[in-house]
């Protein structure tokens, strides 16, 4: 369910969209993530999954390290970190693991979603770290993108 979008949101998205549009370049399923600490962008990435030969070049695992690096710490408190497509489980524990407060995503993920649709990892009462979590941002564009990418494959 998609929260009340609040410009800001929507400008790191647009943000998180173009690193997805660059991850095309190189092969990669267009999947963008920015890091936000006090109105700052301090970490921004796309998938590198065939660009590194990875499994676990996430957006987001880059970002969040990319982040960290930045930050000096694994404790990316007062951060937002902004994902054009829900997080997978990998990288739902990554960014609980990092301590971040609040997630923003566009589009839900029907195979992989970990931030409430498949699964809830960024919100089980079981873990030591609950994240906010704000859908729905500009979850349009996230899927065009997503859908021009696969199509163009065919």
């Amino acid at each position: 369910m998609a929260d009340v979008v609040f410009p800001r949101h929507e400008y790191y998205m647009r943000l998180a969209l173009r690193e997805a549009a660059r991850s095309t370049a190189h092969g990669d399923v267009p999947v963008g993530c920015v890091v936000v600490l006090d109105g700052e962008v301090i970490a921004a990435a796309g998938n590198e999954r065939e660009l590194r030969k990875s499994p676990t070049a996430h957006a987001e695992i880059i970002a969040i390290e990319d982040a960290a690096k930045r930050m000096g710490t694994w404790r990316l408190l007062n951060t937002v970190i902004y994902v054009t497509i829900e997080p997978c489980p990998m990288c739902a524990g990554a960014i609980m693991q990092a301590r971040i407060p609040h997630l923003v995503y566009g589009a839900p993920d029907e195979k992989a979603g970990a931030a409430g649709t498949l699964y809830n990892v960024c919100q089980d009462p079981r873990l030591n770290h609950c994240v906010e979590i704000t859908s729905g941002v500009l979850a349009d564009e996230s899927v065009a993108l997503l859908q021009d990418f696969f199509q163009a494959r065919r």
